[in-house]
Parts: C-alpha cells; sequence; structure tokens
C-alpha cells in the first residue's frame, strides 16, 4: 500500500515508523525543513518539503500512485483542502482527515473525507473517565469516537469478582468481549467467571461508560 501523510510532531514520527514496520510505502509532506531532514536520516520513506495544500507539491509526493492520503496538520481548513484534492483531482479512494475543532466534524463527512477523527472528542471521552486512569489499561474510541474499547484490570474488591458474565449487570449496549487471565485471552460465555487480576475488555458506547464502569468496579469516584 502507498501511503502519503501531511503533518508533523510525534504523530507523524510514530506513524511512520508503524506503516513502514508493516511493509507499506510511506511519503511525509512537511513544510518544515528541518523536520524532513531528520525524517529522512531515520525512516527509508520519501520526505517532501512543502505545503500538502498545493497541487504540484502532491504531484511530487506521487499521489497519483498513492492508495490512501492522511491530513494530520493543526489546521483544519488545510486538511480539508488535501483531502478534497486527493480525492477529486487524483482519484485517491481512502482519505482521512484530523478535525481539530469538532464543530466541523459533520461540514469534513458532507464534503466527502472518508474518515475524520476529531481530537476533541477522544481528548473529552478519556477525562470523562479520568477517575479510572490507574485502572484503565487503554481506551480506543472506534468509529470517530462512536464506540468505545476499554481494557479495564479487575481488582480483587471489586463486585464483579468470581460472578459469571450471566451474573453481572451492565447496560445491553455493552459487551465483555475478551478476557485476558495470565497474559492468555479467553472469548468468553455467560458461565466464564471473572477473577482477581483478570483483565476484561469492554466494547461500549461512549454515553455509558460511566455506568459500566460503576458496574463492573462498583464506583465512579
Amino acid at each position: 500500500m502507498n501511503i502519503i501523510m501531511v503533518g508533523g510532531g510525534k504523530k507523524i514520527l510514530f506513524l511512520t515508523k508503524s506503516f513502514i514496520s508493516k511493509g507499506y510505502n510511506v511519503t511525509v509532506i512537511n513544510n518544515d525543513k528541518q523536520f524532513c531532514n531528520k525524517l529522512a536520516k531515520r525512516y527509508n520513506a520519501k520526505i517532501v518539503n512543502g505545503d500538502g495544500t498545493k497541487l504540484y507539491i502532491l504531484e511530487d509526493a506521487g499521489i497519483a500512485a498513492t492508495d490512501m492520503v492522511l491530513a494530520l496538520t493543526p489546521k483544519d481548513q488545510d486538511n480539508l483542502v488535501t483531502c478534497q484534492l486527493a480525492s477529486k483531482l487524483f482519484g485517491v479512494k481512502k482519505t482521512l482527515a484530523l478535525v481539530n475543532d469538532p464543530r466541523n466534524v459533520e461540514v469534513f463527512d458532507k464534503l466527502g473525507v472518508n474518515t475524520t477523527i476529531s481530537t476533541s472528542g477522544i481528548i473529552s471521552s478519556l477525562i470523562e473517565q479520568k477517575v479510572f486512569v490507574d485502572q484503565i489499561t487503554n481506551l480506543i474510541p472506534l468509529e470517530e469516537g462512536k464506540v468505545a474499547v476499554i481494557e479495564l484490570e479487575i481488582h480483587e474488591d471489586y463486585p464483579v469478582v468470581n460472578k459469571s458474565l450471566k451474573e453481572i449487570d451492565i447496560p445491553p449496549q455493552a459487551i465483555i468481549s475478551c478476557i485476558v487471565r495470565n497474559g492468555n485471552p479467553i472469548i468468553p460465555g455467560g458461565e466464564t467467571k471473572i477473577i482477581s487480576k483478570d483483565k476484561v475488555v469492554i466494547l461500549t458506547l461512549p454515553e455509558i461508560q460511566s455506568e459500566v464502569l460503576k458496574a463492573i468496579a462498583g464506583r465512579v469516584d
């Protein structure tokens, strides 16, 4: 797969490393020459120094042969322009834009951006669960924050300890999809019991996260 990313910072460094490790062909566009030099020395990727909203820069990056464009700059308008140029003029089928202002998500969707990621939506979800920071190993939003995946470590004082899943009263919009016990994953059924030090993976709607965590841990404060 050929991927073009527009932007900079740690997220670009991380994604470049991750995509290359998967065997993808990565091109990064950034208007900071120093950052480009740093990236070129560190990774075997094509680096283009320039403005990702300019046609000739996108052409230099090889957009005509790319499969996906990720626009990850701090400027929503630039991310939108990049994605629209990619899809409308160059026929790129997959585009993803970072949206810093949540009010722009609907606009981006209507204008044809395949996937939008709202940073404020993700952060607000994490803040809502701030009291569980020590217990939650991962909290991953899916489908632009419409679904959350929570990995929660079970403590011995939690009310679910030694109870089977069918005995645990959690909202119907949530499901315990996996239990990790001693490093081994278990796909649970109704008779499966939860024990102390288990890690449970929960799929839930964001608006009921607090209710789900209360059912598992017995408290939200």
